[in-house]
């Protein structure tokens, strides 16, 4: 077997390469070489050991391989003290994404050399954990600024080279060749002063002004963290380095570490981890490869198309827009230009980048226009009448072997695909608003749709840099449908006796980024109201919303129209009571004849996260969607699920499915029986004693 750890000798300088593709992660074999050959580089009286990644990466982080084994020896914590302890200098060059053990690793060197173009990070708490092996113990010391070390540590976002120089986290920054610099470091150094360089003997001390500077910081990241408890538990172990001894800092970190493990947040956002690498993977009934696209053709300039026709745009793709009118075209590009223009002062872009990025797009009002396109996703008005005639239009223009998607959010693609000659052409990209910052992307795979068109989309998420799930036809497809049944247990809950603020406030106490009541007053009232004049609902369906609905009669649309559920200031859009809709509330109330009780936040909770996974189950069992997982993804990149549960179907695995499908037995024997179609498929796995995981593992 070939050595992952291997030593060449320059003159006296031992370069140590690290050679475990794909990006060098920390395996067990990885950390046993290290050990080996810094040992014996050391024994053979090396000048010093430079520490590098072949492949252009130093270390990417934890082998996830190893995610859920038992631990081998050496563990990382000890490889590191091992690394500091050596006798002479060792120089960690850094490249490519060096991130979580991987820059703890250059925290034991004593010398850092990073590559221009390296990102450095430590992004445990994005998997509910904190960096363990003395990141949050040596950080602190090395930095100047004791902010910058609890924001790297608590907030898990990376930093380039530059800004790891000016934060003192690198020695040298180059734009070349970073190993060459580091030999000429090397041999510059002597070890007379080795012990200054070990960043474990640094001495911290809190002051009155440090604590506060401190009191503060955490303050504002218990705030960001929103509920998840990683990065303040992160914080709280980096203050500690201010406070106690490095031995003593280690023993808490190593403490606070495995707690966060085993806890329910960091096996949620462990199985997200997996859950959305899981999500691109096609079918097993799908092969072949996916076509070339070089250019796409974007139907409608207004919100949808204009995210779109950005998404493509800032991928690198050249865009034809389509509009009926060249007014209509005037404001879709004026509004992507603004929103370009916008990150211009946040130094996300640069004027020429925007003007790059605009020269991407052309405007055209005639489907002839869109002739050459590769693929071509319409964004029109959702009704089906628009959508077919819009396909006809593109089946009788665009050429052969191009691919024509629809943006439909609930629509079925089979019937649109049905007005081409071309239905294996034909499929879904459901895109998320606004669609050039949402991560996710719903593709629907028709009943014609063929392998390669599916394996384009999927391809053209990895291009764009979205996050795909692969669902089937059926209203809604995954997420929307769902949504229904959540948003009728809200309003239920309204009508009952709770208020709109009372069930907002328990559901973003959950973990929701925006409880249904406030989402609804921003996507605005009307949209829903029209949706309902649409459909043919039953009496019972129609009842539940009669409040939302008598709000949109009386002029509260939500933030557009100042009022909605709540009030907005116009200056600021801060919410507040509406108390008009408490009067339209209580009146809807008295009218139906509803004795109005006390409702209790688990209730609510209960009862509309409930309501999503017994939904998540009908869809699975209807292969509608794949894998229980798909749908947890859908959730977390569209609906704003709180991560750290892991999405509707993970969370009621964790609280127990026979609790689960107890209490939808007893509301369906409830007088809200008719609001509940109790889902066989998770009434079966409770029985049985399993969970969706499990179901996944059985049948994906």
């Amino acid at each position: 077997m070939t050595k992952s750890v291997t030593t060449e000798m320059h003159g006296e300088i031992a370069v140590i390469r690290i050679d475990n593709p794909p990006v060098n992660a920390l395996s067990h074999h990885v950390r046993e070489g290290m050990l080996r050959e810094l040992g014996a580089a050391q024994e053979n009286n090396a000048k010093a050991a430079i520490l590098v990644g072949r492949g252009g990466t130093f270390i990417a982080g934890a082998d996830i391989k190893e995610f859920g084994k038992p631990p081998k020896e050496p563990m990382l914590p000890e490889v590191i003290h091992q690394i500091e302890a050596i006798t002479i200098p060792v120089i960690a060059v850094i490249e490519g994404n060096t991130l979580g053990g991987g820059l703890e690793v250059t925290l034991g060197c004593h010398y850092r050399v990073a590559d221009a173009k390296a990102k450095l990070g430590l992004p445990e708490v994005a998997l509910g954990l904190l960096p363990g092996a003395s990141g949050t113990q040596r950080l602190p010391r090395l930095l100047q600024n004791p902010v910058e070390a609890l924001t790297m540590i608590s907030s898990g976002r990376p930093i380039n080279a530059a800004k790891a120089e000016a934060i003192g986290l690198v020695d040298k920054v180059v734009d070349g060749n970073a190993l060459e610099a580091a030999l000429e470091m090397a041999n510059g150094l002597n070890n007379d002063n080795l012990d200054a360089r070990r960043i474990s003997k640094i001495e911290l001390t809190m002051t009155p002004e440090l604590e506060a500077v401190f009191d503060g910081a955490m303050v504002e990241i218990a705030q960001k963290a929103k509920g998840s408890i990683a990065p303040v538990k992160a914080a709280e172990c980096a203050r500690a380095a201010y406070n106690i001894p490095f031995d003593e800092g280690m023993k808490l970190e190593r403490q606070s570490f495995l707690e966060l493990m085993v806890g329910d947040q960091s096996q949620a956002l462990q199985y997200m981890f997996f859950a959305e690498r899981q999500s691109p993977k096609p079918p097993k009934d799908v092969t072949g490869a996916p076509r070339d696209v070089k250019k796409v053709g974007i139907i409608g300039a207004g919100t949808m198309g204009g995210g779109i026709a950005m998404t493509y745009a800032e991928a690198g793709f050249p865009v034809t827009i389509l509009e009926m009118t060249n007014e209509a075209l005037d404001r879709g590009l004026g509004t992507i230009e603004k929103n370009w223009a916008r990150g211009i002062k946040s130094g996300r872009i640069t004027e020429a980048g925007v003007a790059e990025r605009m020269s991407r797009l052309s405007r055209t009002t005639s489907y002839d226009d869109l002739a050459d396109c590769d693929l071509v996703i319409e964004a029109a008005f959702e009704t089906m009448e628009v959508k077919r005639n819009v396909f006809r239009k593109l089946d009788a223009t665009v050429k052969q072997g191009a691919i024509l998607a629809s943006n439909t959010s609930y629509l079925n693609v089979d019937e649109i695909a049905a007005e081409t000659n071309r239905p294996a052409d034909v499929l879904g990209m459901h895109y998320f608003s606004p669609a050039n910052i949402m991560p996710l992307l719903e593709i629907v795979r028709a009943e014609k749709t063929a392998d390669d068109v599916l394996l384009t989309a999927l391809a053209m998420a990895k291009k764009t840099r979205k996050t795909p799930t692969i669902s089937r036809v059926g209203h809604g497809f995954i997420g929307n449908r769902m949504l229904t049944p959540y948003l009728r247990q809200a309003n239920l809950l309204v009508l009952e006796g709770a208020s709109p603020a009372q069930i907002d406030k328990a559901l973003t106490d959950f973990g929701w980024a925006m409880g249904p009541f406030a989402v609804s007053d921003l996507a605005g009232l009307d949209i829903g109201y029209k949706s309902r004049q649409d459909q043919e609902l039953s009496e019972d369906e129609t009842r539940i919303y009669t409040a939302a609905d008598r709000l949109v009669e009386a002029g509260h649309l939500g933030q557009k129209s100042g009022s909605g559920f709540y009030a907005y200031d116009p200056e600021i859009r801060g919410r507040s009571e509406n108390s008009a809709a408490t009067e339209i509330i209580e009146q809807v109330r008295s009218e139906l004849g509803i004795n109005t009780r006390a409702i209790s936040d688990e209730e609510i909770v209960e009862r509309t996260q409930f309501a999503l996974a017994n939904e998540g189950a009908h869809v699975l069992a209807e292969g509608v969607a794949t894998r229980a997982s798909d749908v947890d993804v859908v959730y977390n990149y569209g609906y704003g699920y709180p991560r750290w549960r892991g999405g509707p179907m993970h969370y009621v695995d964790t609280v127990g499915l026979k609790h689960v499908a107890a209490k939808i037995a007893e509301w369906s024997d409830s007088a809200q029986s008719v609001h509940w179609n109790p889902s066989d498929l998770l009434m079966t796995l409770a029985d049985e004693g399993k969970s969706f995981r499990q179901w996944d593992a059985e049948n994906s």
